[in-house]
């Protein structure tokens, strides 16, 4: 097998040979390269290259279904075996983007069935699933692992149905945060009884009871299972019995306890999780354990020195989120989600406190989203100081433009020290009271933020075009309610080729502004949702992505591609 020269020219006049590789070898070790944006890297350097990138992916990550189709996806790589697959924006968790908008999965499994037949992973999120999909999906696949649809609609139990009849080497369901029909329970009794290859199983968010008999008999046959999520049907005792048949599990996620605890059975309980002491991840959903005192929770805690992970909800309340900071070091995400984020009067949940002590505790605390309805700028500059590893921080201030509890001041200098002392920071979401000086903050030090969610804040354009102009690896901008207009959607021309997406919703951007931004970058897909109100001048909802398969042809009636 001869081999072949690889060449890339440092300027017009001079070739310089990088590598000289069989063609096998060097597909072996671009196949060493787990990163897409590596890929995505080494794919440029020249054609040898490119094509032995080619042949080696066997997975892929599209970050917007309409920024390519899925025939150009099978064209390019052939030997595909995962798929990652995104599909409406973001504020759609927050009924943003209308019913009906797009992003339909069918259209890629029928193109998958053709060119990868030997897929074996898929994993979704917001994308349109029916129920005759995921049939299709578990007829047309006979190697198929690992399915993970996370806030996807469209589908009922009966397509969860489909998957566990047959789909025999099933690795991974992992069904979280999507609006499913949960028509019964009974789902689970779908699994053969000889089928013993679940590793991984999350069904959290459905609503229904489900048949304890058939889930108890397949914990117990899955000896290998490692994440176990549960959904509010599931009682303590039954969580116990389940407990018993896995003691391999790594992440648990309980489900709704609000019985009163009696010694014997706190005893129990804590004899249980004695046994776990690889457990890595903690999550509740629900209604938290009422019945459990703070000093209790910190005993089971301690049977849990690795604990990594830890999801909850704001009623463990401030002495809670201290026995976390007391017993968890190794922490290292957090996420305390509101129980009752639409009651004003609501006299319970975390402050500043509970997230400051869990700082002291957990120092290696790098992914965090706290919801709460008050905080200070001091608080978040020690809690960054003690914590400045930070690759996400999602503070959600859910009281519009909140200011510093004990100062009233704006939460400016707040947002100003996570950005100068968390060089590693990619993913930032901000709230509460905030001017421009927070934007020119974030333009100035935040040097590697990819993502930018930002709602109710800014006091004129300057702040978007601070961002725009000083974050070179932005590649995701969120903004709702916010006094940006056209001079900050146009600042933004020269940036968002290299971006994958913009969107803009409740600002003060025309409908002329983005018709020149559609004419002046002619590569960008510039779609404006319209609502019911919607006049003829404003562009109440504007999404701007990048896109090599031009403007979709799915689109509703109230998107209108300019």
């Amino acid at each position: 097998m001869g081999s072949k020269k690889c060449k890339t020219s440092s300027n017009s006049e001079t070739l310089q040979t990088i590598s000289s590789f069989p063609d096998e070898v060097l597909e072996k070790v671009l196949g060493l390269l787990e990163s897409h944006k590596d890929r995505s890297s080494v794919s440029l350097v020249c054609k040898d290259w490119y094509n032995a990138e080619r042949w080696s992916r066997t997975h892929v990550f599209i970050g917007n279904c309409y920024s390519v189709t899925p025939e150009i996806v099978a064209s390019r790589f052939p030997k595909i075996r995962s798929v990652i697959l995104k599909g409406k924006p973001r504020f759609s968790d927050f009924n943003l983007v209308p019913d009906n908008w797009g992003a339909d999965i069918h259209p890629w499994l029928l193109c998958f069935a053709k060119a990868y037949p030997f897929l074996e992973e898929l994993r979704l999120k917001r994308m349109s699933v029916s129920d005759e999909s995921l049939e299709f999906l578990a007829m047309s696949f006979p190697n198929f692992k690992r399915i993970s649809l996370l806030s996807c609609d469209g589908f009922s139990t009966d397509g969860l149905a489909a998957i566990a009849t047959h789909c025999r080497n099933l690795v991974e369901l992992d069904i979280q945060e999507n609006g499913i029909d949960d028509r019964s329970g009974s789902w689970l009794s779908c699994f053969p009884e000889n089928f013993k290859s679940l590793e991984i199983l999350n069904f959290s968010n459905l609503n229904s009871e489900v048949s304890f008999s058939s889930l108890e008999r397949l914990v117990a046959r899955c000896k290998s299972l490692k994440v176990l999520k549960v959904n509010r049907y599931v009682n303590l005792e039954q969580l116990q019995r389940l407990l018993i048949h896995a003691p391999r599990l790594t992440q648990l996620g309980t489900g709704a306890f609000s019985q009163e605890l009696q010694p014997s059975q706190f005893a129990k309980l804590e004899s249980v999780f004695n046994n776990y002491r690889s457990l890595e991840t903690i999550c509740g959903y629900g209604k938290p354990i009422h019945s459990l005192q703070c000093d209790e929770l910190a005993q089971l805690l301690n049977h849990c020195p690795n604990l990594r992970r830890l999801w909850v909800l704001d009623t463990v309340g401030d002495k809670g989120l201290e026995a976390v900071g007391s017993s968890c070091p190794l922490l290292e995400e957090l996420r305390v989600f509101p129980e009752s984020p639409f009651d004003p009067d609501i006299d319970h949940g975390v402050t500043e406190a509970g997230f400051v002590a869990v700082s002291y505790g957990c120092p290696k605390l790098h992914y965090v989203l706290y919801f709460c309805r008050e905080m200070t700028n001091a608080a978040v500059a020690t809690i960054v100081q003690n914590c400045p590893d930070f690759t996400h921080f999602r503070l959600c201030i859910m009281n519009p433009g909140q200011p510093d509890r004990l100062t009233n001041e704006p939460m400016d200098e707040a947002f100003g020290s996570v950005v100068k002392h968390c060089k590693k920071l990619k993913r930032l979401a901000v709230s509460g009271l905030l001017t421009d000086l927070t934007f020119e903050y974030i333009g100035k030090y935040a040097k590697n933020l990819e993502t930018l969610s930002v709602a109710f804040a800014g006091s004129s354009d300057l702040g978007m075009q601070c961002v725009l102009a000083g974050c070179p690896k932005l590649r995701r901008l969120e903004i709702r309610d916010c006094p940006f207009g056209n001079s900050a959607l146009l600042s933004g021309l020269e940036k968002y080729e290299s971006m994958r997406s913009l969107w803009m919703s409740a600002c003060k951007v025309t409908m002329g502004a983005c018709r020149r931004l559609a004419m002046e970058m002619p590569r960008l897909n510039v779609e404006v949702i319209k609502d019911e109100d919607s006049d003829e001048y404003h562009a109440n909802k504007v999404y701007v992505y990048r896109s090599v398969a031009g403007p979709r042809k799915d689109a509703p009636p109230f998107v209108l591609t300019l």
